[in-house]
């Protein structure tokens, strides 16, 4: 069994605690620990967000109930859903272990997709944690985030075999990015192409409690960001394989790195866009004290969303009060660990089946296994929505090519189907 990495003890220390989680889970998890240790944080002064205006909400005042279905079991601890542009029938379920398998039609194919358990340190936080395909659908290439033998974080990409369109072409693995690492927590791991074609990365600040190599607060790393590259077409010459988008918020920075696009971050666990108004959403596990959904809405970049010097609104490390600063961007929102110890982020609901459900953002908690919804369209919520309550450990939120929702159950091997209860 691979090590309990959502454990609520254990974060604040260098490494991950092998205790088991005080939650419903009783399996291993990829998704990121937290800590249940009480904090007595102010509320902060911090400016309210930046972002401009939002569109695309809901009709309704308040979201409908959830009916969280079972649809495929015999998956090994799923940690993420993805679909493939000219796939309508398939999705894609990445396990921690460094498989990547294929549901389609309902049914688990019995053979992975991609297996590179070989490559895969796994176990704790640590494993093939994300998946993208590349939109144009170009050689079926698809994009993976995964910890090296050497536990450094890389971002690799397959093509699909063009023989057969059920498994991956191992000769055509190409390494765009490697990140080293110094602790085997916060790996982050999210990955997902915008509506301009580039490739956005979820990275978490490099493990150890409370940021103690100060990657939230400095843009000369990688780490504690999301990040956004031009992965199209053949790998560049050199290195890096990937190039830079001319309009990245930094790359006039000279003591920045150019490939960021936002800061602040401690662990993001899932990010998404909103197929309807193109706005970044992202939701990223606290420390001690508070869980937060943050989105970036279209066109806005280089936010900073203030990790190490406030966790959700209150500032940090718990007892201080001197966060306020109007660059910071606050969540859209966030909840204590009264509710939960590690947010699982979602999407916000686009599909036709559903219409009550349309325009609502949907999220979960790891340790909870409670579902919550909340307008898409507002740039603050102060209590989101309960909208299913389960006893799942439920890793990742997503969509498929028509827009439904799906989530993973990684203690019961489960890919589930999101519904409205009476629809």
């Amino acid at each position: 069994m691979l090590l309990v990495l959502m454990a609520v003890t254990g974060c604040n220390s260098p490494t991950p605690s092998p205790a088991p989680p005080a939650s419903p889970a009783t399996s291993a998890s990829a998704a990121p620990e937290a800590s249940a240790a009480p904090s007595s944080a102010a509320p902060s002064t911090a400016a309210s967000p930046t972002s401009a205006p939002a569109s695309g909400g809901p009709t309704g005042d308040s979201p409908p109930r959830l009916s969280i279905q079972p649809f495929v079991s015999g998956l090994q601890d799923p940690v993420d859903i993805a679909w493939r542009p000219d796939d309508p029938s398939s999705l894609f379920i990445v396990e921690q272990a460094g498989r990547i398998r294929i549901v389609r039609d309902g049914k688990l194919v019995e053979r992975p997709f991609l297996d590179i358990t070989g490559l895969v340190r796994s176990g704790g936080e640590q494993g093939l944690l994300g998946l993208a395909f590349l939109p144009s659908g170009e050689n079926g290439r698809f994009f993976i985030y995964y910890t090296d033998q050497n536990a450094r974080q890389v971002v690799a990409s397959y093509d699909t075999d063009p023989a057969d369109r059920d498994v991956a072409a191992p000769s055509t693995a190409q390494t765009w990015l490697r990140m080293a690492d110094s602790f085997p927590n916060h790996n982050g791991g999210s990955m997902v192409f915008g509506p301009d074609g580039n490739l956005y990365i979820g990275t978490g600040d490099g493990g150890g409690g409370g940021d103690p190599l100060g990657s939230g607060r400095h843009l000369d790393t990688l780490l504690a960001k999301i990040l956004r590259i031009d992965v199209s077409g053949p790998p560049a010459a050199g290195d890096p394989a990937y190039r830079i988008p001319a309009d990245n918020p930094f790359v006039a920075d000279a003591a920045a790195r150019p490939e960021i696009f936002h800061t602040g971050l401690r662990n993001p666990w899932r990010i998404r866009f909103d197929r309807g108004t193109g706005d970044l959403w992202i939701a990223d596990v606290g420390q001690g004290d508070r869980e937060e959904i943050d989105v970036s809405r279209k066109g806005v970049s280089g936010l900073d969303f203030g990790w190490n010097f406030m966790e959700g609104t209150a500032c940090y490390p718990p007892g201080s009060n001197d966060c306020a600063d109007p660059h910071l961007t606050l969540p859209v929102t966030d909840y204590s660990h009264d509710l939960g110890c590690s947010v699982t982020g979602g999407t916000v609901y686009r599909g036709a089946r559903f219409p009550a459900l349309v325009g609502w953002y949907v999220f979960s908690d790891y340790c909870s296994g409670e579902f919550w919804a909340i307008d898409s369209s507002k740039d603050r919520v102060d209590e989101p929505t309960i909208v299913a309550q389960t006893e799942l450990s439920i890793s990742a939120i997503a969509e498929d090519t028509a827009g439904e929702l799906y989530a993973t159950d990684l203690s019961g091997g489960q890919l589930l189907r999101i519904a409205v209860e009476g629809a």
